[in-house]
């Protein structure tokens, strides 16, 4: 039997009111799932620049939680190097919860830059490695990641670098260890004290090599000249609290 407009109406209109609700529903169910498993990738990627990519994937989510809580212990800067504890509100600020993507489009004077301090020695007060957060373009698309500083604040102890649609085989390879491996070691200071970074040359097969420098992805330029700006801005954000490190303006931990 042919049904009038205004049943149809009236039909979807309740129809689309319960399908909503259930879909409500279901997001608010899964968000305490999703906010854990969101929290698990990160901590992961944190770790994952001073620690073996090995070890952690054999390690259950419990257990790489509890490994984070142990030798992590994080902080909140600004741009001036001035630690911050709370937001424009007067809300306490943890730097696990500052949105990097958000604060990246803004400019770097107004950002919030989280400092995550690893300790190799849980029970020790020394710090091994800065971890800090880096964002940026590839070719395609977003790129990001965490570059660990060793407690010279000049040598990069370890990265984690991770990409949204760089090209398989090519500048995907950012996301590998085999190219993550070749900026250990490596040094962000040169000789007169200027923040130079470290850059991935053009091409891949170099021998001759500087402490500023890694060999380069063959076929990825752009994404190597992405992941190159991606490091020296951000390094260059964080220059002004590594100063204060080191005159001891703010606390090692």
């Amino acid at each position: 039997m042919r049904q009038s407009n205004a049943y149809i109406i009236i039909f979807t209109a309740v129809m689309t009111v319960i399908v909503g609700g259930l879909l409500s529903l279901a997001s608010q169910g899964l968000a305490p799932a999703q906010k854990k498993s969101i929290e698990l990738d990160t901590k992961t990627q944190i770790l994952s620049s001073v620690t073996d990519r090995e070890k952690l994937s054999a390690m259950k989510p419990n257990e790489i939680l509890e490994m984070y809580d142990e030798h992590i212990k994080s902080t909140v800067v600004d741009y001036s190097g001035n630690e911050v504890t709370k937001d424009e509100k007067g809300a306490d600020i943890q730097a696990e919860n500052v949105d990097v993507l958000k604060n990246y489009k803004k400019k770097p004077e107004d950002r919030l830059y989280p400092v995550f301090k690893y300790r190799k020695d849980p029970s020790s007060k020394e710090v091994y490695a800065y971890i800090l957060p880096i964002y940026g373009s590839g070719l395609w698309d977003k790129i990001w990641g965490f570059a660990a500083i060793e407690n010279d604040l000049n040598t990069i102890a370890g990265v984690s670098f991770d990409h949204k649609g760089e090209t398989p085989g090519l500048g995907a390879r950012i996301a590998t260890p085999q190219i993550q491996q070749r900026y250990v070691g490596k040094k962000i200071f040169n000789e007169q004290g200027n923040l130079v970074s470290v850059s991935m040359l053009k091409g891949e097969g170099h021998t001759n090599i500087s402490d500023h420098e890694v060999d380069g992805m063959s076929g990825a330029t752009l994404t190597g000249k992405g992941v190159n700006a991606m490091l020296k801005n951000y390094l260059s954000c964080y220059k002004a609290y590594f100063e204060k490190l080191n005159s001891g303006e703010v606390a090692n931990l």
